[in-house]
């Protein structure tokens, strides 16, 4: 994830903490005599426009002393000569002046409610252009000022005040520095004015040109367009006959994409497939787009602030904060399909693996549309956004600049702390244990149970490795007790290793028992299911006596048993999931996650991975005003970014994922020698084991977790969690 869920929980618990920590409840100062002054002057600030023209109105930079430590260069004086065109014409009722001042911001209502937000109006401001000679004309300039309110208030706190002001553009942000913190100490008798304007969100109606990389990432995108329309066009008027349709065609086809894509497999077709399988990976999928859209507008501009920390207490709050299991989940389903098939393909080739092979075909199907998100991210994102808060949101262009490389080495979680694409470090973990895999599936294959219990004696010691970090170093990922500690103890691979090896034992004991029947009588079944629950039950909800702000406080002692120990009993509970459901005990779970219906979704799910941030950064950063927030609303915001998601990952499937997919098995050595397929007018499911070919790991082995589990080729048709058991 961008951050697990409690991260970014971090700094707004901070702020309550510290109000907490002064005497203030959540609606009123508790020493409300001496407050009551503070907040009545900052109640002056609300009419800080018409202030500050008052104030600037009939006065010389000589009367205001501005340039009093240093002579006055050309930037000086062009903003200087605005800001007094600006004055007169406001004098004189001129209606581009008065916009200007009529666009900024004043003292939000609700600031014990933390609305600490006025935008003002942005669209007003930057359309401002005024042109006062043949060569020069006033523009409008957009920018938040920041006054230390919480100081003022006598909490110790770096929480600002943020208003949306308008200046003319030929004025810095120290210029408006001086102006702002004239009228501000005249005010409220502030006299720290400096840093009052961030300059970061300082925007203009003007934009920079494109560099080289921006337009190389449009011409890349549109050759991948013309090179889809292109085969389409021939496959619908040329290829009558499927069976004469040339290879590279079948690969760039939209139609032929988009013919696998949703072509559905009935259920129980195929005795090798895990359909179960599908519908873990997409709920798990829609809880991770859902948790990462309330941590983004949780930090919006949101009215209600305190709503926030109300709803924060809530049992279905837990589901949200704790959706890191979905992640756990992922790296269990890629434990268990990478021994599950590789050892079956083992068997057949009496040991041999070609692991360099093995490690190429993975890079080559994950990072051609990771590098295209990393360029999309870097440079066209920020130009799709136009909103005040459009430049505090893509950190990501600024990060990737510096350590894009990493991330195409799949080692950002190691390497940096600046990562680029911030939800990619799952796939550096999923990577580095995909390239550690081999030892585990030689000695699984050459000393079997001995290597299993090995595996599970590993697992226990990485367990209490974890536990003795929290321990020692005092760490914590609960968000009463942040510490920012997430990036010790989240992110790196050795930390987070367990649930893929999990996976890989309940793989490895999938594969010794493949086709075995398991006879449980019913109250071993209900018991398993009623222990799965209680598992899950309380991975989400332990922790709910603790969430209360003023209440019990969680020790670093159960804090870390807590974290610890989840991370085995999140992906125990799943794989007695998996089980029932392949032996028949799964009941109306199975039916669910077994509909066909998941499968087209299944196919998208690393695309809709990539590609989920993308559009909830660009919703999350274009409001104009402030918002509300309220679960109802995150739905609202969720369907919305998650429909837009799947559309960009239907599109990116079609014209990139497939396609590269479908040339690197034309370009890789055969993987298992096989006549060609016939192929009708209604083209029929491909065999389920055809995949493992040549001793070589199929995509349903290479891409495991979110990745898709599918030969990418668009012609094949097995299914997206297809596994051969």
């Amino acid at each position: 994830m961008v951050k697990t869920i409690a991260s970014w929980l971090y700094l707004l618990c901070g702020l309550i903490t510290t109000i907490n920590a002064t005497g203030i409840n959540v609606e009123l100062p508790q020493n409300y005599q001496i407050e009551r002054v503070d907040y009545q002057q900052i109640r002056k600030l609300q009419s800080l426009s018409l202030e500050f023209t008052q104030y600037f109105q009939n006065r010389t930079a000589k009367d205001l002393d501005i340039f009093n430590t240093r002579v006055p260069n050309k930037d000086d004086l062009q903003c200087m000569a605005d800001m007094g065109r600006w004055m007169n014409d406001l004098t004189s009722g001129r209606l581009w002046s008065m916009k200007m001042i009529d666009s900024w911001g004043s003292i939000p209502s609700g600031i014990f409610y933390l609305n600490f937000l006025d935008m003002g109006n942005y669209g007003e401001c930057i359309k401002i252009s005024k042109e006062v000679s043949s060569g020069h004309s006033i523009k409008g300039k957009y920018c938040f000022t920041e006054i230390p309110i919480m100081q003022m208030l006598g909490i110790p706190s770096d929480k600002k005040l943020r208003i949306g002001i308008c200046f003319p553009s030929s004025c810095s942000p120290g210029h408006m520095d001086i102006f702002l913190g004239k009228v501000i100490q005249q005010l409220i008798g502030l006299n720290s004015t400096t840093g009052l304007v961030n300059e970061k969100t300082c925007r203009t109606k003007e934009r920079e040109p494109l560099d080289g990389i921006a337009i190389l990432t449009i011409v890349l995108l549109s050759i991948f367009a013309a090179l889809a329309l292109l085969a389409t066009l021939y496959d619908y008027f040329l290829c009558s006959d499927q069976v004469q349709m040339p290879a590279l065609i079948r690969v760039f086809s939209i139609r032929a994409t988009s013919r696998s894509l949703f072509r559905i497999t009935p259920p129980k077709s195929n005795p090798n497939v895990i359909e179960c399988l599908h519908g873990i990976r997409c709920l798990s999928l829609i809880w991770v787009i859902l948790g990462h859209e309330y941590m983004l507008n949780a930090q919006g501009p949101n009215v209600n602030g305190l709503g926030f920390i109300y709803w924060a207490e809530r049992p279905f709050a837990q589901m949200i904060i704790h959706a890191e299991y979905a992640v756990d989940t992922f790296f269990v389903l890629s434990g268990l399909l990478v021994v599950m098939v590789a050892l079956r393909a083992m068997e057949k080739t009496k040991g041999k693996l070609n692991v360099p092979l093995m490690y190429l075909h993975r890079y080559l199907r994950l990072t051609p549309l990771l590098a295209m998100a990393i360029l999309v991210y870097m440079k066209l994102m920020p130009r799709m956004v136009d909103a005040p808060l459009a430049s505090e949101s893509f950190g990501d262009s600024e990060k990737c600049k510096s350590t894009w490389f990493w991330t195409l080495l799949y080692v950002q979680n190691y390497a940096t702390k600046e990562i680029c694409l911030d939800h990619s470090w799952y796939l550096s973990v999923d990577m580095q244990m995909y390239i550690l895999s081999p030892i585990l599936l030689f000695a699984l294959y050459k000393w079997g149970k001995k290597a299993a219990i090995g595996t599970v004696v590993l697992i226990v010691l990485l367990t209490v490795w974890l536990f003795t970090v929290m321990m020692v170093g005092k760490h914590s990922v609960f968000m009463k007790n942040q510490d920012n500690s997430q990036t010790l103890l989240y992110f790196y691979t050795h930390l987070h290793a367990t649930p893929w090896l999990v996976g890989a034992v309940f793989g490895y004991f999938l594969h010794v028992n493949r086709g075995k029947c398991f006879k449980l009588n019913r109250l071993m079944v209900w018991c398993s299911w009623l222990i799965a629950l209680a598992i899950f039950f309380a991975c989400e909800f332990s922790l709910l006596p603790y969430v209360k702000w003023i209440g019990r406080d969680l020790s670093t002692l159960s804090d870390s048993l807590y974290y610890s120990l989840t991370r085995i009993g999140w992906p125990i509970g799943l794989c007695w999931v998996i089980f029932a459901c392949m032996q028949g005990y799964g009941g109306m779970a199975n039916s669910f996650l077994s509909s066909p219906l998941w499968q087209p979704l299944s196919k998208l799910s690393y695309s809709a991975y990539i590609w989920h941030m993308f559009m909830e950064e660009i919703n999350a950063r274009r409001y104009q005003t402030n918002t509300y927030f309220s679960n109802y609303e995150m739905m609202l915001k969720f369907w919305e970014d998650f429909g837009f998601t799947i559309l960009i990952s239907y599109l990116t499937y079609i014209t990139i994922e497939a396609p590269l997919g479908g040339l690197e098995g034309l370009l890789l050595p055969a993987r298992r020698p096989s006549p060609k397929p016939a192929v009708d007018a209604q083209p029929k499911p491909r065999e389920v084991s055809e995949p493992v070919r040549n001793n070589q790991f199929s995509e349903k082995a290479d891409l495991p977790q979110l990745v898709n589990d599918v030969e990418a080729a668009p012609d094949t048709s097995s299914s997206a969690s297809a596994v051969n058991t």
